[in-house]
């Protein structure tokens, strides 16, 4: 297998804005994070944060200005990010281990995780789900929704993990649980060799402390304020 370049930069983005029409989502941000930061986006709603995610993720074009994910553009490296949305992308009328095990053969996961066998009952036992729940998902609450799609991203083993909002619907246990989850994750030798990446947008910035190497806020598309040096505003 080909090995992986170990670039010191998970994503870079140069002056990058996003316009649905008149209205800019982002606007003109440059932004550098070094593999291995932990990063929390904060914001109000309608700040731009979503959008920067997904951005970054690939799944949201650029209208002005570059990205690149591990020096290349963010579609050439989706095997090696996973991005969570506000929606659960799980099926309803699956069980939580049948949703992992169905995405595991449905996606194309990366060499290094196809070697490793994941494990599908472990990541739903790692967010606290008991894989033998034979409780279809739609029956979920919220909150249990919420972790099976935290365990589904974690299936690729990404180097570079993105997650919008989180904890929403998640009770005060459960939201330090995942906390508990993510630092794992962060100190977790990645298959590729590289020092792994989190990004994370919240409007709870007391809770997201604890994963907050580097503390990012937007207001009306635009980054406004950074707390430790972590990732570089341009």
């Amino acid at each position: 297998m080909e090995a992986i370049p170990k670039t010191t930069t998970a994503t870079e983005l140069k002056h990058v804005s996003r316009l649905y029409g008149n209205f800019a989502a982002i606007r003109d941000v440059s932004l550098s994070i070094r593999s291995g930061s932990s990063v929390v986006l904060l914001g109000d709603n309608g700040a731009g944060k979503s959008t920067l995610l997904r951005v970054i993720a690939g799944l949201t074009s650029t209208t002005y200005g570059n990205i690149t994910v591990f020096g290349e553009k963010p579609q050439h490296v989706r095997e090696r990010l996973a991005y969570m949305s506000h929606a659960p992308m799980l099926y309803d009328e699956l069980t939580g281990l049948e949703n992992l095990e169905y995405f595991v053969r449905l996606h194309s996961l990366p060499n290094t995780v196809r070697d490793a066998a994941p494990d599908s009952r472990r990541a739903l036992k790692d967010v606290g789900l008991d894989p033998d729940l034979t409780r279809r998902v739609g029956e979920y609450s919220q909150g249990m929704r919420q972790r099976a799609s935290l365990a589904r991203v974690l299936l690729t083993a990404p180097d570079l993990l993105l997650l919008d909002e989180p904890f929403s619907n998640l009770d005060i246990a459960s939201s330090q649980a995942m906390i508990h989850r993510l630092q794992s994750f962060l100190q977790q030798p990645s298959p590729s060799g590289v020092l792994r990446t989190l990004v994370l947008t919240t409007h709870q910035a007391e809770l997201a402390r604890p994963l907050a190497g580097t503390t990012l806020r937007m207001n009306a598309g635009r980054l406004i304020s950074s707390e430790l040096p972590v990732a570089n505003l341009n």
